[in-house]
């Protein structure tokens, strides 16, 4: 691969939440090297608050982030994405879309934290563990000689950075 910069698509189903982190993660982090964005199989049409009360936490830009589907990334004109991760595992098992451009895929599942039920701590906690989880895999991602992996170690790497700790029962 070899690029000045690699367009990055994150997947979830309803791109409220852990989908929605790693765009701004990796949009602040990555910035030099990568273009992130975000979707859903089934969006629900707006951003989880707890999503964007973690990003504020810690210090990520969340203006313009948006839950949207996927249908967006594999229209006419859309940007040809470089690498596509899905984060929860129901959009792990879904049918994707066909990328333009052969993407680079790998599973980077995370446990919802949107599916945590109790008090604002509660899911703040699991937004925040999410959160710990995605930035982790994002820079030992980012710190990737992308330029020079051929096609079969970039998948492997991304496979075991899909393994890191956090990973839902589905990235095992």
């Amino acid at each position: 691969m070899s690029s000045s910069s690699y367009n990055v698509l994150f997947l979830c189903t309803g791109n409220t939440a852990r989908s929605i982190l790693a765009e701004a993660i990796l949009r602040q982090d990555g910035a030099e090297r990568f273009n992130a964005f975000s979707a859903g199989s089934q969006p629900k049409g707006l951003v989880n608050p707890f999503a964007l009360r973690t990003l504020a936490a810690n210090g990520y830009d969340s203006s313009g982030l948006r839950s949207k589907s996927w249908d967006e990334f594999a229209a006419a004109g859309a940007p040809v994405m470089d690498f596509v991760f899905t984060v929860c595992d129901n959009a792990a098992g879904e049918v994707c879309p066909i990328w333009p451009g052969q993407p680079v895929t790998a599973h980077w599942g995370i446990e919802d934290p949107a599916a945590v039920h109790g008090s604002d701590l509660d899911k703040e906690r699991a937004f925040q563990q999410a959160f710990s989880f995605m930035k982790n895999r994002i820079a030992a991602f980012v710190a990737l000689p992308v330029a020079s992996l051929d096609h079969l170690a970039l998948s492997a790497k991304l496979g075991a950075i899909g393994r890191q700790d956090g990973a839902s029962s589905g990235a095992q």
